[in-house]
């Protein structure tokens, strides 16, 4: 008998918990949600980025000059944040330290990037990139996916994309060494892949650096015959730091880690 009623009582404990005030994950604000709101608006506000690959371009530019001279595979990309202070820190919280808790706040950051809603609202389904059985077993969860199922709900998709095996670490590499590592990565479910031909999608990741990763998973689904493809990210990391260059806040502080959060990332 001693054991009867935990689950609920657990299950109050939850609840009470999710009330309790706690501090800013950034600035240490009591109370405060895992971020604050003065810090959402001074490090998440909106910026203006490329339509095709989303990295930061000036005011009254649509797509980028790389992007014009060679077009991406995909047919649009959108990025919620810059990979940087302090976001580099939460995504390395998030993924390599065991820190699912993050999920809920940088889904809802996501969810407020301009254009994520609606492409969102306009997809037949929502594919967060998949992990190789190898990483999944490691880290215990697929982030792409914990951000995903609170912003698609049952859009979310993911059993039709899988990753075929894991690859070899991707931090530091230029895009053409980390595109020859990607081939043949990703492949289609056979008994699903059928039905995609002629679907919107949205590809959902978590940190695009060199866009190679969203590459190799565009192509797996092209050839299924998927219409469009849309990339969201949470993250999108600038030309500057794909030398493995520390993410830097705008007080000229460096993340705790160098690019610590991009690994694996592509």
């Amino acid at each position: 008998m001693l054991f009867t009623g935990l689950p609920g009582l657990s299950r109050r404990l939850r609840a009470w918990a999710a009330g309790v005030p706690s501090q800013c994950a950034v600035c240490h604000a009591w109370p405060a949600q895992r971020v604050c709101a003065a810090c959402v608006a001074r490090f998440a506000a909106p910026a203006i980025r490329c339509q095709r690959c989303a990295l930061r371009v000036p005011s009254g530019v649509l797509v980028c000059g790389a992007c014009l001279h060679n077009p991406p595979v995909f047919d649009a990309c959108l990025a919620a944040l810059d990979y940087a202070y302090p976001w580099a820190d939460a995504l390395a919280d998030f993924k390599f330290r065991a820190d699912p808790g993050w999920a809920g706040t940088l889904s809802t950051l996501l969810r407020a990037a301009p254009g994520v809603a609606s492409a969102i609202a306009a997809a037949d389904r929502v594919l967060p990139v998949p992990l190789s059985a190898q990483r999944l077993r490691e880290r215990g969860f697929n982030q792409s996916v914990l951000l995903a199922q609170p912003l698609a709900g049952a859009k979310t998709d993911v059993r039709t994309l899988l990753r075929r095996h894991a690859t070899e670490a991707q931090s530091g590499l230029p895009r053409a060494q980390r595109l020859r590592n990607l081939r043949g990565a990703f492949a289609l479910a056979p008994p699903l892949a059928a039905a995609l031909r002629g679907q919107r999608l949205v590809l959902l990741d978590d940190v695009m650096t060199t866009s190679a990763t969203v590459h190799a998973a565009t192509l797996a689904l092209r050839e299924a015959g998927v219409a469009h493809v849309t990339v969201v990210v949470l993250a999108r990391t600038a030309a500057s730091q794909r030398a493995g260059n520390a993410p830097v806040s705008p007080d000229g502080k460096r993340s705790r880690s160098p690019c610590v959060a991009a690994r694996n990332s592509a």
